[in-house]
This record gives C-alpha cells, structure tokens and sequence, in this order.
C-alpha cells in the first residue's frame, strides 16, 4: 500500500483528501501538523508522496519553506512532493523549488486531480 503524508491541513481538508486517497485510490494517510513533525516523520517511515498545503492550519506557517527543506535534504529529496493551493503563482514557485504540478482545494474532486494522484501512486 502506498503511504502519503498530508502536512499542514485542517481537519475538514484533511478528511476530504483522506476519503479521496484511502477510499478511491487505496492509499494509507498519515497527517502531520507542522513542518518539524513532518520532517520528523519523513526521516522516520518511508512515505511515497508528500502533499503540502501552501499555509499550515495550526500556525500559518509557509508550505514552500516545508518543499525547500525536503528538496535540499539529500535523504528526502526523491520523496514526490506535491503543493496543494489554488493559486496558480504558489504552484509555479513549488515546481520552482523541486515538487511536482499540484493541486487546489477547490480542484480536489476533479478527474485531473485524480489523474496526477494516480500518476504518482501507480507507480
């Protein structure tokens, strides 16, 4: 079973991404809160996907400062990572910095959506 970290969601975010990645596409979620805790768990378990909100729920930390310290961290800089954002100009700057095209919210139930999941996962 493919494993993905959900970092800096709030609970109705991180339920939503949950039913679409366990119920739909058969993967195992584990959330984490903040950066630190994200690391932590990163070097801790193996994960195959890491998705990023742009703004952390718990303290409004920056999502892309999370990419960046995965991207230069030479133990972590294969894991796929993934901003979640609905704007455009913070999807440019995460693919700037090393994560694969993303997604928005408001774009989580859409067939591309799925399909750059799937692409990921089915590997």
């Amino acid at each position: 079973m493919k494993r993905v970290l959900d970092v800096g969601q709030c609970s109705p975010d991180h339920w939503s991404i949950k039913h679409l990645l366990e119920g739909e596409l058969g993967a195992e979620l584990v959330q984490a809160h903040l950066a630190a805790e994200a690391l932590e768990k990163l070097h801790a378990s193996q994960f195959d996907l890491v998705l990023v909100n742009r703004k952390f729920d718990a303290d409004y930390s920056d999502g892309l400062e999370l990419i960046r310290a995965i991207k230069a961290d030479a133990a972590l800089a294969e894991v796929p990572v993934m901003l979640i954002s609905n704007y455009p100009e913070a999807q440019a700057e995460a693919v700037a910095a090393g994560a694969l095209p993303g997604f928005g919210k408001a774009e989580l139930r859409s067939p591309a959506t799925k399909e750059k999941l799937s692409a990921v996962l089915t590997e």
